[in-house]
């Protein structure tokens, strides 16, 4: 079994254009530093060997900041998650990685939820719904198409 992979949402971000430049809004600031948080306190995640990467975004890579931050990991940028990327290239550039270490990929919709359902059901037009700062948590032998589990959905307010 392939380590784990959570698909994380940024958390809230304000209006503004361009798109790339957006911010988190405190409220997403709040949202990520508490899903960060809840990952630290998690004991069945080997989270010292995570690997995180995080849309070139600045919504996505503030949110990365704030759970590296809490995990004491560092973030590195993977430029074909950004919010309109296409989800099988991701499935392509997953099947091209070491999969012997949790990976946490932040990024934005309609992508985590397009590529949460490509890697569940095999079909990108049957995606979750991401609230921000939500996190997908899968499980699969293979980090392909139709081969993953989906574990869980955790969000902010799920947190207590």
């Amino acid at each position: 079994m392939a380590e784990p992979l959570l698909i994380m949402r940024h958390g809230e971000a304000g209006a503004g254009s361009p798109d790339p430049d957006r911010r988190l809004t405190e409220r997403g600031e709040r949202e990520a530093a508490r899903m960060g948080a809840w990952l630290a306190a998690r004991h069945d995640l080997d989270l010292s060997r995570l690997r995180l990467l995080s849309s070139p975004y600045r919504r996505a890579r503030q949110t990365a900041e704030w759970v590296a931050e809490a995990l004491g990991v560092t973030v590195e940028t993977l430029p074909l998650i950004t919010p309109d990327d296409p989800p099988q290239a991701v499935v392509d550039w997953l099947l091209g990685q070491a999969d012997d270490r949790p990976l946490l990929l932040v990024s934005h919709m309609p992508l985590v939820g397009a590529l949460t359902g490509l890697l569940v059901d095999g079909r990108a037009d049957r995606g979750l719904g991401f609230p921000t700062a939500a996190i997908a948590e899968l499980a699969a032998e293979v980090r392909a198409a139709g081969c993953a589990r989906l574990i869980r959905v955790t969000t902010p307010a799920d947190i207590t």
